[in-house]
């Protein structure tokens, strides 16, 4: 193959550049050249939380995540499991009885909308059936909704005698990030698609088409398609094409820590404490944030705080997510780090898990790291066309990406190669936003936060 020419070029090595590499490859497209200025899967694909989930109250994303987990199964099935994927589930829990009928409302209408069956155990609901801690196989879709505080205590003793409700839903659980991003590309890779480390800085259009694309050390490939999947610089190689995509980006971080007192238990699934709450300090604690006008510590915090262990089972570490501050900014490298994250992130679990609080005063060495989540308004990703022939997108994966990534570079090579299949293909396409009303109407009938 001409070493500057290229059928497709895929600006950008991530999860989701990746992932249209391998499925445009499958579809039987040939020369393909995927490129990036970092080793692949560098940037932000390996500092995710690595977990997935079909329980979305937006159909389109529900659709799209059904078929991405089973092209992630799929995939599994045909190499082994390199992936540790498994089905341990996201289970919510709240300690507030006022919020049940409205749980039970959402989950409802998830279920309905094919998230699979909802189970209700009430008080000595003995049929609930609990998940295995590895594998995917002949377990339990849909969601359990356990009404039950000792039933929920008895499957789960670690959490607080406070809980009321627990939602478990069933087709979730997480997987390695890394080794389902190295799978994908070692399958491109067999297919006979290239890969380059280089840094695209211009795409030749003329006539409103794509013809080539320009790189930092003078070279100038020719190609009649291009690719935007650059992550957090997905709206920078936008405007390289003459697009003001409508994304930005937000900051999110994680923190792990050794579990030495196994205050969490090793076949848990992914907890989230769905109820606000203020923190708890002590009064010289309280005194201190004040004198240090820290008193934004002192407020009350948004639901969401989540945990699972990370690991195999000889591991003793646990990996803890809280956005409890929303951060746009632009994306800039090394990341910005908060100091205070894994301390306030410890006290809001421990409102879940209370053993956690034996560490407020000794607290095990944590790793913080965390990577940009690229989002547009309503939280749907943009995977298509766009005006300029030959230029497509697959991004804005915000913090689902790991999740969304096989799904998404199915649907894109299906519409490149004119096999589309796919129904809800318009909910991701960028024209959506030239229908009128339809970002007002998506932000007031859906709910399309990150969990």
């Amino acid at each position: 193959m001409p070493k500057n020419q290229a059928d497709i070029l895929i600006c950008g090595a991530g999860i989701a550049g990746v992932s249209a590499a391998y499925y445009l490859a499958k579809s039987g497209v040939n020369n393909i050249l995927l490129i990036d200025e970092r080793p692949p899967l560098s940037l932000t694909s390996d500092h995710s939380s690595e977990c997935y989930r079909n329980w979305w109250p937006d159909p389109a994303m529900l659709a799209l995540m059904n078929h991405s987990i089973d092209l992630m199964e799929e995939l599994a099935n045909a190499t082994g499991n390199p992936i540790h994927m498994n089905r341990r589930g996201y289970l919510y829990l709240t300690g507030d009885e006022s919020k049940i009928p409205e749980i039970t409302e959402r989950a409802t209408r998830i279920s309905s909308l094919g998230a699979g069956q909802l189970r209700i155990h009430r008080s000595g609901g003995g049929d609930y059936q609990p998940a295995a801690p590895e594998g995917f196989h002949d377990q339990a879709d849909g969601a359990d909704l356990i009404l039950d505080p000792a039933l929920i205590r008895e499957h789960f003793p670690y959490l607080t005698e406070e809980v009321v409700a627990a939602l478990h839903v069933r087709r979730a659980g997480w997987l390695s990030a890394q080794q389902l991003g190295m799978t994908l590309l070692e399958g491109a890779r067999k297919l006979e698609v290239r890969y380059e480390s280089a840094r695209v800085i211009g795409v030749a259009i003329n006539n409103e088409k794509v013809r080539a694309v320009e790189l930092a050390d003078g070279r100038r490939i020719s190609t009649d398609i291009f690719i935007n999947a650059a992550g957090p610089m997905f709206k920078e190689v936008g405007k390289m094409i003459g697009l003001d995509l409508p994304v930005f980006t937000e900051l999110h971080l994680k923190a792990a820590f050794n579990d030495k007192l196994d205050t969490v238990g090793r076949e848990a699934p992914l907890l989230i404490w769905d109820d606000a709450q203020e923190l708890e300090w002590t009064d010289e604690e309280r005194e201190f944030l004040l004198e240090e006008g820290l008193d934004w510590m002192l407020d009350n915090f948004p639901s969401g705080v989540h945990i699972r262990p990370e690991g195999g089972s000889a591991s003793q570490m646990i990996l803890m997510l809280w956005e409890y501050q929303k951060k746009q900014i632009a994306p800039i490298w090394p990341l910005p780090l908060d100091e205070k994250y894994p301390e306030i992130t410890l006290r809001g679990l421990s409102k879940m898990l209370p053993g956690l609080s034996k560490y407020f005063d000794h607290m095990p060495r944590p790793i913080l790291d965390g990577g940009y989540y690229t989002k547009t308004p309503e939280n749907r990703p943009l995977i298509g066309e766009t005006p300029v022939e030959g230029a497509y997108l697959i991004g804005a994966l915000s913090g689902y990406g790991i999740m969304a990534a096989c799904g998404a570079g199915d649907l894109l090579a299906a519409q490149i190669t004119g096999q589309m299949r796919h129904a809800y293909a318009r909910e991701f396409s960028l024209e959506r936003y030239d229908r009128p009303g339809y970002l007002e109407d998506i932000l007031t009938r859906y709910d399309t936060g990150q969990l």
